[in-house]
């Protein structure tokens, strides 16, 4: 015996909005949280996902989802370090780490406005590190994994130009200290061991002085 017509209907509906409901939403997540304990992403990142320079927060906006993920899974599973973002990363499941990754890769890098470097000393300091490095000590130049300009390669060198001054400092000191060790092959642990503190100011607001790919400049 069939079903009416308008019961399957209705039957199909409920299958539908049954798979919608489990399936996690990244603008919802980022916005308003997930309804489990874990606050909206955008009370530290901005509802842009540009971030908050002055604090430290790193733009989000635009970055590689599989860097994205990464970063999630480290702070979730305890490998990256940080006393926010661990028992946010824990506080999410596998799939609502994967959505918010996915949401923030594809939205727009927000209009910036970048912060020039004022010394100049310390602007010829920072661009030399960067683009050319120091090899009488084995240091290579940052561009060498992360792209010319710092526009970033693949999922495991992010973006750097236009991150906040004080975020690329916090995790050159952090990768210095051991507190951070998720880099492939602890390039970054051996690259920041060979900074001085004049070298992570220089190399740091150099980047953030640098326009965002994708991004509108003011």
């Amino acid at each position: 015996m069939k079903a009416a017509p308008w019961i399957a209907g209705l039957a199909g509906l409920l299958l539908a909005g049954a798979a919608s409901a489990g399936t996690p939403d990244g603008a919802t997540i980022a916005r308003q949280g997930n309804g489990r304990g874990v606050a909206p992403c955008a009370a530290c990142h901005n509802a842009d996902g540009g971030g908050q320079p002055a604090a430290g927060f790193p733009r989000l906006a635009g970055l590689p989802s599989a860097y994205l993920l990464k970063q999630l899974d480290d702070f979730a599973h305890g490998t990256r370090r940080n006393a926010t973002m661990q028992p946010v990363a824990a506080g999410l499941s596998q799939d609502e780490r994967a959505a918010l990754a996915a949401y923030y890769s594809k939205l727009p890098v927000p209009a910036m406005s970048t912060t020039p470097v004022t010394d100049p000393r310390q602007e010829a300091l920072g661009e030399r590190l960067a683009t050319r490095g120091r090899w009488s000590h084995g240091l290579p130049g940052c561009g060498q994994c992360h792209g010319p300009g710092g526009v970033g390669v693949g999922g495991h060198f992010p973006p750097l130009a236009g991150q906040s001054a004080v975020y690329i400092a916090n995790q050159l000191h952090a990768w210095q200290k051991g507190m951070r060790r998720n880099d492939p092959l602890q390039l970054m642990q051996a690259v920041a061991g060979k900074l001085d503190e004049a070298d992570i100011a220089a190399v740091s607001a150099w980047y953030a002085a640098q326009p965002v790919a994708g991004g509108q400049q003011p």
